[in-house]
């Protein structure tokens, strides 16, 4: 429990003092860096609003659980968040969390069942053929 509230004490000061250092080193680039990277977290924002019932409704006709769909769009809007927050390390924690996969990819077949799903009999191959003589 202190190691967490240490922790928490000391991301805002080595937010702070990383923030300093690169104004000094870098100037105005800094704040276009701030500026785009707090914009593009607000899209994320506004594109997960939008597409987290997509995902609930394909989930939940795959056959699955929407905990799944609500903890990815969690981990994103998390992300969103922390990229607007003026700060390099709350981006690289941002850019950590958008990079980590969230399910497995679910391939679906042409009746929009999990593809894999066993056939009753896996002995037959289905397909078309004609004789050549």
């Amino acid at each position: 429990m202190r190691f967490l509230f240490v922790i928490l004490l000391a991301f805002p000061v080595l937010e702070i003092w990383l923030l300093v250092e690169l104004g000094d080193r870098y100037g105005w680039w800094l704040i276009v860096y701030l500026v785009s990277m707090a914009l593009l977290g607000w899209r994320l924002l506004q594109d997960e609003k939008l597409l987290i019932h997509g995902r609930i409704a394909q989930i939940l006709t795959q056959g699955g659980t929407p905990a799944k769909a609500l903890f990815g769009s969690a981990k994103n809007m998390i992300a969103g968040i922390l990229l607007i927050i003026p700060g390099v390390l709350s981006d690289v924690i941002a850019a950590i969390l958008l990079l980590m996969p969230s399910t497995k990819p679910i391939f679906t077949n042409s009746q929009g069942r999990p593809s894999s799903a066993k056939a009753a009999n896996d002995d037959v191959i289905e397909g078309e053929f004609r004789r050549e003589d």
